[in-house]
């Protein structure tokens, strides 16, 4: 048998927890929209490297979730909050439909079916 037994704490957990558990709703839900923006951003080439991590599938799986994210929580967050994501939205909506060699019809692209169509 061996004198070390394996630790069941996790450092760091508690305070962690504790940490989300002070956070109010709204910025969670807005932080996370915003880094799906940002990774989408990221997967459309809009960012220094460009077309380096350009990858349109991954791209329409965020745009997607991101809008599927802001329909959801429309009502919970507000229109302070709401509105520059729905920007951002539609700008990464727009962008991706610019690099799409093939565009969906209007209505069938990314997030649309929540959004709408985005018309470049």
């Amino acid at each position: 048998m061996s004198d070390a037994t394996p630790s069941t704490e996790n450092p760091g957990f508690d305070d962690m927890a504790r940490d989300i558990a002070e956070v109010p709703a709204v910025e969670v839900i807005v932080t996370v929209a915003v880094n799906l923006m940002s990774a989408a951003a990221v997967k459309l080439g809009l960012t220094e490297e460009g077309e380096q991590h350009m990858d349109l599938d991954e791209a329409r799986k965020l745009v997607q979730a991101l809008a599927g994210l802001l329909d959801a929580s429309a009502t919970e967050i507000s229109t302070f909050h709401a509105s520059p994501l729905r920007d951002g939205l539609k700008s990464l909506q727009l962008a991706f439909r610019e690099a799409s060699l093939v565009p969906d019809e209007p209505g069938h692209g990314p997030g649309e079916k929540y959004t709408g169509p985005v018309y470049g």
